[in-house]
């Protein structure tokens, strides 16, 4: 007999439930934004390479824009047809690849997809800056994942087209970072307003390493532009100094609340958020950091606490979390289409 009751289940089923994994929330963000394209507009035919080069605004729109092809499908007039997406992914990827490329398949563009750098003249010795000049006449616009940290820079040099930042190495990775964002709005749409009621500000706790997880790099800038909204970040870390150069003083000068500590359980009861990632990427290879940290049924979780995570997950995240209310990554990861919609779309200037 099917279990209707499981939430799993029932978005398999076309059933998704109202208020687990925030299948409905987009409805709430997208009345809880005011439409103002004109902070987006700085953004077109733009690279997209770091985090910071986002504002508060932008990122509010980029989320209601999400928010509208997410929950309005029918206003998706294919706006995309006949652009080129070049997906040059040198590093393994599963989410971040096929979410952009259903994002650009939605929008109505084709796809060119590299796997590879052994089946491109990289292989022979080719510079990067040979292969972004020749790219130029190919595509319209390129997503990039290497394993290497300069490789999107080195590329720079010689693109005309746009390029967006899907991973490179250790340093940022901010579309996840956005997808991130998006989940805290759909969740707590309130976290949009200029001006909270302190007890209406959440906590917050990061499982990781800042300096050496791309993931948590990207959306620790982002959550400092909604450092009104966060009562306190908590890093929870088994390294002394986890942050990298300056970044804990650019938090702290954000206005960010920021405090370190080694022990999850003690923090877990007081936080209503809770990001979790043990993976960091080293070359061709990745190491785990914090492994440690394990989140399961049994872990103290505040009872309307929400879990976030990148994915893929290790051992980390365990799956008899999947089916509570706790469970918000895969939520996470069906926003990252709709929300690289919404820049793919912006950066092309063809949007709803």
């Amino acid at each position: 007999m099917v279990d209707k009751a499981s939430p799993l289940l029932q978005e398999q089923l076309g059933e998704p439930p109202l208020d687990i994994q925030g299948f409905e929330r987009p409805r709430s963000l997208l009345m809880a934004i005011q439409e103002d394209l004109s902070s987006l507009l700085d953004l077109v035919q733009r690279p997209v390479v770091h985090a910071d080069q986002f504002s508060r605004d932008q990122l509010l729109q980029l989320a209601r824009l999400a928010a509208r092809y997410e929950t309005q499908p029918q206003m998706i007039t294919r706006p995309l047809t006949g652009k080129i997406l070049i997906s040059a992914f040198y590093e393994p990827s599963t989410r971040t690849r096929l979410s952009f490329e259903s994002a650009w398949h939605r929008l109505g563009g084709d796809i060119m997809s590299i796997t590879d750098p052994a089946s491109t003249g990289i292989a022979k010795g080719e510079s990067l800056q040979d292969v972004g000049e020749m790219l130029n006449h190919y595509g319209d616009v390129v997503v990039l994942r290497d394993s290497n940290e300069e490789a999107i820079f080195e590329m720079l040099e010689s693109l005309r087209i746009p390029i967006i930042n899907a991973g490179n190495g250790i340093d940022e990775h901010p579309t996840q970072a956005m997808a991130d964002i998006y989940t805290l709005l759909k969740w707590r749409p309130e976290l949009c307003a200029d001006s909270i009621e302190e007890e209406k500000k959440i906590r917050i706790g990061v499982i990781g390493v800042p300096g050496r997880m791309r993931t948590v790099r990207s959306l620790l800038t982002f959550l400092g532009l909604f450092s009104n909204a966060i009562a306190e970040l908590v890093i929870i870390s088994d390294k002394e100094d986890p942050f990298a150069d300056g970044q804990q003083e650019k938090l702290q000068k954000a206005g960010v609340n920021l405090r370190l500590s080694q022990d999850m359980n003690k923090e877990l009861p007081d936080l209503d958020v809770v990001y979790i990632n043990a993976i960091a990427w080293l070359g061709d290879s990745y190491e785990e950091l914090g492994s440690q940290y394990k989140l399961d049924k049994s872990s103290p979780l505040k009872e309307n606490a929400i879990i976030l995570h990148p994915l893929a997950r290790g051992e980390e995240l365990s799956r008899d979390l999947d089916d509570t209310p706790h469970n918000w990554y895969f939520a996470q990861a069906r926003g990252a289409v709709f929300i690289r919609m919404a820049l793919l779309s912006l950066i092309l200037k063809n949007f709803i």
